[in-house]
């Protein structure tokens, strides 16, 4: 089953090819935006800066530690860059430099760290960013972006261009299925997006997991639970009004991730709920494991990241509140 599938939304080409798209009509729209490729462009889709703007499209080649060198120089010359590579590749092996070159000297540089998560499949464990999400959460000045459908890559890449500051934007070699219309799409850096309406307990998802959360969301409605949807599509600075609001209202949070459950997105959810608000919580995501090279949908079967994992989460989550409130 494809993620979206249940809920009815339309499939999408990768989202990989939404961002080169993006990226290049941010190129057209600022001649301040640069891009720094890891010899990767064809696979990131970076490449499509190079066939229009050659002159400001730069291939470092496969040396990610001077990619993100060059482009902390270029950001403190006042250009924009867009430093893209697979996340694994930036993450484990620049992050000394990411660290100290552009997150201390809080330059105006963008990280876009393509293929994260499991879902790059057959490409096999060392190219898969399951931990990206929580390196660049150990970089205080980066903004964190993690869009869901075309249409929100779009928003967020712009967004990313149009912040003065480190940004990180995690990008995806799956295609993931339209949430939004593509003139309609909600997107403010720190805002959760609700995209489902719900009292009985709220799943909060990001990147491919809000698709699959709408999909159990569906499947929950079919025996009476109505589950709101929340998508964190910023993971910094987090919507903690969002968070605190559906843990009130609803009384029961899920969170769902395509990334490791340590130091994730959902391990953040749970410190804000802790600190506001205390409900029953469950935690949809990668235990402490690499994963074997594999079809990318077997691979969330296998590893529990389906629209069925979340919504067996949900039900744990609401059966705890009834308790709570027996």
């Amino acid at each position: 089953m494809q993620p979206g599938e249940i809920a009815g939304l339309k499939p999408s080409v990768p989202l990989r090819n939404i961002f080169g798209e993006a990226l290049l009509e941010v190129a057209r729209a600022n001649p301040k935006v640069v891009v720094l490729d890891g010899d990767l462009g064809n696979s990131t889709k970076a490449e499509l800066v190079r066939y229009e703007f050659p002159e400001r499209f730069f291939n470092i080649g496969i040396a990610e530690s001077n990619l993100v060198g060059v482009g902390a120089g270029l950001a403190a010359c006042g250009f924009i860059p867009f430093i893209v590579s697979f996340s694994s590749f930036l993450l484990c092996n620049a992050y000394d430099q990411i660290r100290l070159a552009i997150a201390m000297s809080n330059v105006n540089a963008k990280i876009v760290g393509s293929h994260g998560g499991i879902t790059l499949g057959k490409d096999g464990p060392t190219q898969m960013g399951i931990e990206d999400l929580a390196l660049v959460g150990g970089l205080p000045t980066f903004v964190i972006l993690v869009p869901s459908d075309p249409a929100s890559m779009r928003r967020a890449v712009q967004a990313a261009a149009d912040h003065v500051g480190p940004v990180f934007l995690r990008s995806s070699r799956m295609a993931m299925p339209h949430i939004y219309p593509e003139d309609a799409c909600p997107f403010e850096i720190g805002k959760a997006n609700i995209v489902r309406e719900g009292d009985d307990v709220t799943i909060i998802g990001c990147g491919l997991m809000v698709s699959a959360a709408l999909d159990a969301a569906a499947l929950l409605a079919g025996e009476g639970i109505e589950a709101r949807v929340l998508d964190m599509h910023t993971l910094r600075p987090l919507d903690v009004d969002a968070v605190v609001a559906a843990a009130r209202e609803t009384g029961a949070i899920v969170t769902a991730e395509e990334h490791l459950l340590q130091g994730g997105m959902g391990s953040n959810i749970a410190r804000i709920v802790a600190a506001h608000h205390p409900v029953p919580m469950r935690f949809v995501g990668l235990a402490d494991v690499y994963v074997e090279s594999a079809d990318p949908y077997r691979l969330l079967e296998k590893y529990h990241l389906t629209a069925y994992d979340i919504a067996r989460a949900a039900r744990e989550a609401v059966e705890a509140r009834r308790a709570v409130g027996a």
